[in-house]
């Protein structure tokens, strides 16, 4: 009997949103964008965030004073009770993503580790 992945995957969206890590991580989500100053100390962490991965993908270099920055925006954000909620939920999500990925590639890893042998 043949499989349809990507109904399986879909299965698995439906599954994820109706995990206890997402719904916490959508109520922290929520809590930030309900509050105008974590809203928007929140959308400054991102935006200088994805900054740096822009440059870092594109082979720039990063400089000191923009490290400096981005550390010391990390920490005004863990200060944040709102914020740094989000950030934990966030962690929690990826690591459950990165669970699944390793479930999902387990038979690719599984045939190429094979050939090696």
């Amino acid at each position: 009997m043949a499989v349809n992945l990507h109904d399986s995957a879909y299965e698995l969206e439906k599954a994820i949103r109706q995990s206890d890590e997402y719904n916490t991580l959508k109520r922290m989500y929520d809590e930030v964008n309900a509050d105008p100053s974590a809203k928007q100390m929140f959308e400054n962490f991102r935006n200088i965030q994805l900054q740096l991965q822009q440059k870092q993908m594109m082979g720039q270099e990063i400089g000191q004073e923009e490290v400096d920055q981005a550390q010391k925006m990390v920490a005004l954000v863990q200060q944040h009770e709102k914020i740094s909620k989000l950030m934990e939920a966030e962690q929690r999500m990826s690591m459950v993503i990165g669970e699944l990925n390793q479930v999902i590639m387990k038979p690719l890893e599984e045939l190429y580790g094979a050939m090696q042998a």
